[in-house]
């Protein structure tokens, strides 16, 4: 069974950074990739980042250059350092984890990150 537990949401202003946490643990088997979802209220859920296991990366086009997504394969840890939050990034953010045993995936609690000065 693998738990994924997230952290690192809050308030923060306009143009600030955060930096998001999905920790992994338990019982399970290598890890293939972990990722970041968003989803606002009245809009769909979307793609914010992904990583691969050998580090190859992807990010949605509302956040290239503003966001990072990084991992911690020692400690299976996924993170997501936002810079430059626009309002409009104001989400609740899900992390998702692919391992071999459960190629479609677990879910992380959810984290609300609200933008606004």
């Amino acid at each position: 069974q693998l738990q994924l537990v997230e952290s690192g949401g809050g308030l923060v202003q306009p143009g600030g950074p955060l930096r998001l946490s999905c920790a992994a643990s338990g019982s399970f088997f290598s890890i293939i990739a972990m990722g970041w979802l968003r989803q606002a209220p009245g809009k769909e859920r979307e793609l914010v980042a992904v990583i691969s296991s050998v580090g190859t990366t992807y990010y949605g086009d509302s956040v290239k250059g503003r966001f990072t997504i990084t991992r911690d394969n020692a400690q299976n840890t996924v993170y997501l350092q936002m810079n430059s939050l626009k309002p409009e990034d104001t989400a609740v953010y899900y992390c998702n984890v692919k391992t071999s045993s459960r190629i479609s995936g677990y879910w992380g609690q959810g984290t609300q990150v609200t933008v606004s000065s």
